[in-house]
This record gives C-alpha cells, sequence and structure tokens, in this order.
C-alpha cells in the first residue's frame, strides 16, 4: 500500500497525480487507477442538506494525495441518497436498512475502504482550505502518530474547546465547565492551552474527539476498530485509549481548521434529553470497559453529587445571572442527577 509520505509534499501535488486522482476516483474504479492514500467516510443520520456541504467542501478543499469517499447512510428517513449521487458520482453511498449508531456505521465503512488513511469526518462539519493535507503530514513528521486532528471551529467562527481532550477521569468529569475550561485553559484537568497557542508543530495530545478523526489504517486496525458496545458518544475517547495502548500517539495540528456545526456552544442549542443521558451512559460504558466496574459505579454515583452540587449553585444564581444560560444548565443537570439516581430512562436502557 502507498505510503503517503512518499506520496505528497507540504501544499504540492504529487507531481505524477492527475486531476481525477485528485478528485477521489474511487480505489475500486474500472479504469484501475491505484490505491487511494487517503479514505474519508462519513456517517448520516438525516442530516442530507450538512452532508451536502460537508462533501463540497472535501472536494473543494482536497487534500495533496488521492482519496476516495464513502458516505454510510444509517437507515435515514428524510430520503436524499439519490439525489447524493448524482450530485457526487464519485461518492461510495453503502445504505444500512437499521441505524447502526456510529461506531458500527464507521466500521462499516472502513471495511469498504482501502486508504492507508481514515478520516471519520462528521456530516455536519465543513473542510477549510488545506486542513486535509495539513493532517497527513503530521503522520509524515511524527511516525508514532496513529491518530491526528485538527481545531474545530463552532459555526459562528470560534474555537471548540472539545477540539482536544484528556482521558475522562471521574474528577475531571466532575469539575468540567465551559467557562472554566476557557478561563483556566492549562489546568491539568483538561489543559486546552495548545488550542491558543501559536506553535505551528503538531502536538501530543491524549483524545482527538471523534468530529474529524484522521487515523493510519495499521493503527486503526490494531486496536480493533471502534468499540460497537457504544451506540453514539465515547466510541472516539475508546479508541484514541485503544490506539495509545497499542503504541501510537495522537497528535493535534492547530494550523488544520474545520468547521463543526455540532459543536456550538451547548447552551445555544435546545436540551436533548436523549442525548444527555446517552452521553452519561456512554462514560459509565467507557469507564466499565477501561477502569472496571467499580470505577464506573463511583463516577456513577459522584456525577450525582456533582449534579446535587451545581444544581444548588446555580439556583442561587437565578435572580441574578443570564437566565436564559442558566435555565438551560438546570435542565440538563436535573437530567443527569435523575440518570444518577436511576430515574431517568431512554428507549436503549
Amino acid at each position: 500500500m502507498k505510503n503517503a509520505c512518499s506520496t505528497f509534499a507540504p501544499e504540492q501535488l504529487s507531481a505524477d497525480m492527475d486531476t481525477d486522482d485528485i478528485h477521489g476516483r474511487d480505489a475500486n474504479d474500472r479504469s484501475g487507477l491505484r490505491t487511494p492514500v487517503l479514505s474519508i467516510i462519513c456517517v448520516n443520520w438525516n442530516s442530507m442538506q450538512y452532508l451536502v456541504d460537508c462533501l463540497e467542501s472535501a472536494y473543494s478543499n482536497p487534500p495533496d494525495a488521492s482519496f476516495e469517499i464513502i458516505v454510510v447512510d444509517n437507515a435515514s428517513t428524510e430520503g436524499g441518497a439519490d439525489s447524493l449521487i448524482e450530485r457526487f458520482p464519485l461518492v461510495r453511498l453503502i445504505q444500512s436498512d437499521r441505524n447502526l449508531g456510529f461506531a458500527a456505521a464507521n466500521n462499516l465503512g472502513f471495511r469498504h475502504s482501502s486508504g492507508e488513511y481514515i478520516l471519520l469526518l462528521n456530516p455536519d462539519t465543513v473542510v477549510i482550505g488545506s486542513a486535509l493535507t495539513l493532517m497527513l503530514n503530521g503522520f509524515c513528521t511524527h511516525p508514532d502518530a496513529g491518530i491526528v486532528g485538527c481545531k474545530l471551529l463552532n459555526s459562528d467562527g470560534s474555537i471548540s474547546t472539545t477540539s482536544i481532550q484528556k482521558f475522562p477521569t471521574i474528577l475531571n468529569q466532575m469539575f468540567t465547565a465551559e467557562w472554566l475550561r476557557l478561563r483556566l485553559p492549562s489546568f491539568s484537568l483538561w489543559n486546552i492551552a495548545p488550542l491558543f497557542s501559536e506553535n505551528h508543530s503538531p502536538v501530543k495530545v491524549e483524545v482527538i474527539p471523534g468530529a474529524c478523526l484522521m487515523l493510519k489504517r495499521k493503527a486503526f486496525e490494531s486496536a480493533g476498530l471502534l468499540t460497537e458496545d457504544y451506540f453514539m458518544y465515547a466510541e472516539d475517547i475508546d479508541i484514541n485509549f485503544k490506539v495509545r495502548k497499542h503504541g501510537f500517539s495522537s497528535y493535534y495540528v492547530g494550523d488544520a481548521q474545520i468547521i463543526h456545526h455540532g459543536g456550538r456552544s451547548s447552551d445555544q442549542q435546545p436540551l436533548s434529553q436523549w442525548s444527555t443521558v446517552m452521553m452519561q451512559r456512554a462514560m459509565l460504558r467507557y469507564f466499565r470497559i477501561n477502569h472496571g466496574v467499580l470505577y464506573a459505579a463511583a463516577y456513577r454515583a459522584m456525577m450525582g453529587l456533582s449534579a446535587s452540587v451545581r444544581l444548588f449553585l446555580l439556583y442561587v444564581l437565578l435572580p441574578i445571572g443570564k437566565k436564559h444560560r442558566i435555565k438551560w444548565a438546570i435542565a440538563k443537570w436535573r437530567v443527569i442527577l435523575r440518570w444518577a439516581l436511576g430515574l431517568e430512562r431512554t428507549e436503549t436502557n
């Protein structure tokens, strides 16, 4: 399989590459083109308009290497698959007859891919400039890299503080808060300081989020792909953890930027009780798988305590603070408290 580092140079197209290569001719195209360097996998569930914008941005800002795009549709009910192929005839579309969840759908897309590098890319993202090339270059300059990520921007252009993360612990899950992360970016519980650094070199981090997560194929296979016990959430944290256990590292490339519409400040969008519970359940499963049953039980209990304390403080602040944000936070932490007490159920419980 082709080595990306010998295929392209930063900001320069490889001399032996033609226009069809750059615009994503499928690796299995009957014309016999070479295996692509990069396979981009997008999992869609009722996000067709976002997906169209995402694909347009990828074709408008291609990597300096051959690539293919694979879309896995998770039994979307909104339709539009036929028009998608008409608009992007080089996209390989895989249609599932049921919603497999994020992890299983990405694994399905991977099994149909052939690139030496794999990009798991959310449909609600927009590729900016040379982001894909810069991320690929991260593997060239750091041979131990198994995962490379970029700077995620919210819809308003602000930096998403989820662009890099620490591995979850009970402490950082109890005390993390957006306003704290922004005021104390270097604090050891989250350490998002690289997001605001002028350093132009890749930085080794613990977790690259799944919205835009590029993997070395060898590392992904060594780690056993995404753990399908996760329906959604935490599978990205888990794959970073597994890749590290197999001797690879995760790197953040701050010069590479991608817009992530889903990353907009959470208090600016309606609270989803279902997704809040699913997030907690996914984190509980992560702790159970990677740290044992007792640690997971302690996490649930301590999140209940954290929710109780936060709710008390939020109600105290309600008369004098920004009511919209405080009411949103109250609704969120009430759901988490009910989940910790075993009172909040979902269809998948």
